[in-house]
């Protein structure tokens, strides 16, 4: 277990959890943040079969910026046949998820200890 690992960058921390690869988005995740996020996203989106947890239990502000990335993130798991979970908790957020409609493609689970159970349940 790896939930100390150091950040990559202000806005992100990478950690190994039971065969997942956890991406804790942290802080405002707006468009600056996208960009420091968007490289390290790719690498861990790129491998065949990769189970992903995107966490935004950390996350203070989200925007249009994050939105993307989720859809992103999801386009690129799912095109190489892994799974994708979503960690997310904050009112603001879901809000947000709702509203766009995202949440029906990547449900948010209330927690990473829920997102890491459903490691067999394909991403819709």
């Amino acid at each position: 277990m790896e939930r100390n690992a150091a950040p990559l960058t202000r806005h992100l921390r990478v950690h190994r959890e039971q065969g997942h690869t956890v991406l804790e988005f942290r802080g405002e995740i707006d468009i600056a943040a996208a960009a420091e996020i968007l490289p390290h996203l790719d690498d861990e989106t790129a491998l065949p079969g990769a189970r992903v947890v995107i966490d935004l239990s950390r996350v203070e502000f989200f925007d249009c910026s994050g939105l993307r990335l989720l859809y992103r993130a999801r386009s690129r798991v799912l095109a190489r046949d892994g799974r994708l979970h979503l960690v997310c908790a904050h009112p603001m957020t879901l809000r947000v998820l709702r509203v766009t409609g995202l949440h029906r493609l990547l449900p948010p689970l209330p927690t990473l200890d829920a997102a890491l159970r459903q490691s067999g349940t394909p991403t819709s």
